[in-house]
């Protein structure tokens, strides 16, 4: 019976070994998208030429909370992110996207183009994915063959 309890011991030694190393992996994943958003709001209030207590107030956050998001220290809630966004008058999606709270819509040819263009700001390039978006939206809404312009009307 001693040998069983020792197995028992060693098995559950084991699992708690590897709950621990799970929890690690994921305390890691979480500190890393942390970063990311965190370094990407960073460098777009930089592009943006806004400095932190600019966009704190814009934002509707303090200042050190806005900082420790930038070093990676806080992961923002989707709130904090669409008021950064706002701050920012950058698309609330691209924030949700690099925090990892969206998943990344796959990409057309016009939406490649447009990401892949290294002559245009990344707020340049959002506003135009926007404008995009819009227009194939209204387009999808209406559903209105157009008139060929082919044809000439009757005279």
């Amino acid at each position: 019976m001693a040998e069983n309890e020792g197995d028992l011991v060693a098995k559950a030694t084991e699992a708690t070994q590897v709950v621990a190393e799970a929890g690690d992996l994921v305390a890691a994943v979480v500190t890393t998208a942390a970063q990311d958003i965190g370094s990407y709001i960073r460098s777009q209030r930089e592009a943006a030429q806004v400095s932190m207590r600019q966009l704190a107030s814009r934002a509707g956050v303090s200042n050190p909370y806005l900082s420790q998001i930038e070093r990676g220290l806080r992961n923002p809630s989707a709130e904090v992110l669409a008021q950064i966004a706002k701050g920012l008058r950058v698309s609330s999606e691209v924030l949700y996207v690099r925090a990892g709270i969206l998943e990344a819509r796959p990409h057309g040819p016009v939406r490649e183009a447009l990401l892949g263009d290294e002559h245009i700001t990344e707020r340049q390039k959002q506003v135009l994915i926007e404008i995009y978006d819009s227009f194939c939206r209204e387009n999808e809404s209406t559903q209105e063959p157009e008139p060929d312009e082919q044809e000439t009307p009757d005279v």
